[in-house]
């Protein structure tokens, strides 16, 4: 049995809101704490109940849900963002990713597949919906194009995926930013840096952003990767 995990739900239409608190709420691991109608109220709830995660449509009135994400995340960081909406094209996924949040479903998903969704957000994984992850698939090219490095091995014994994380990091992007360029999970992410950070003794992101240009380890010119 999963431990239970507090959400706040937030939609502006009435009936979709009510009817996913009640539908989740009845799951034995859930508990609504709180229903909001719109991006504003939804971070007055948050601050007022603090839950483990947020279930967060992306159009509502007053503060749209990648505006409420970003303040979400930026105030509230252990408060995991799980969007749900319809919306399923790639650059509203990487708007969404950008500003922060850990999961992105569409309002096909049945009440268990949120329920997991919800539960691995709040533990720190990023989900997305198979449909999210076709759509931004098809905007992307086939294969990501990897760091390059100087001729011959790289430098502390560095994966060639330790490699390129290392490069996105050094050009200043975000763990959600290095997820939604390379497709990963927010926890492989999160292993690698600390893999990075232990093979090159660097102790925090401005180092290794040092190490990885003393080294030559840069993304190849071309278009920037997402969120650049």
């Amino acid at each position: 049995m999963e431990p239970v995990l507090r959400i706040v739900v937030a939609d502006d239409q009435a009936s979709v809101r009510e009817g996913l608190a009640i539908m989740l709420d009845l799951l034995p691991d859930i508990s609504v704490v709180a229903t909001a109608a719109d991006g504003a109220r939804a971070l007055e709830a948050v601050a007022a109940h603090h839950p483990d995660a947020i279930l967060l449509d992306l159009h509502m009135p007053v503060m749209d849900g990648v505006t409420a994400t970003r303040r979400l995340t930026a105030e509230h960081p252990d408060v995991a963002v799980v969007v749900l909406t319809t919306y399923d094209d790639g650059p509203m996924v990487l708007d969404t990713l950008r500003a922060g949040a850990r999961a992105y479903l569409t309002k096909d998903a049945d009440r268990l597949h949120i329920a997991r969704t919800l539960h691995s957000a709040a533990t720190g994984y990023a989900v997305l919906d198979p449909k999210v992850r076709a759509a931004l698939l098809a905007g992307a090219p086939a294969d990501p194009a990897p760091a390059t490095t100087p001729a011959g091995p790289l430098p502390d014994h560095l994966t060639a995926r330790e490699a390129e994380v290392l490069a996105l990091l050094a050009e200043g992007l975000s763990n959600p930013e290095i997820c939604a360029a390379l497709f990963l999970s927010n926890n492989t992410v999160k292993t690698h840096i600390n893999r990075i950070f232990a093979k090159t003794g660097c102790r925090d992101r401005v180092a290794a952003t040092h190490y990885a240009r003393r080294h030559g380890i840069v993304r190849p010119a071309g278009p920037p990767p997402p969120g650049a």
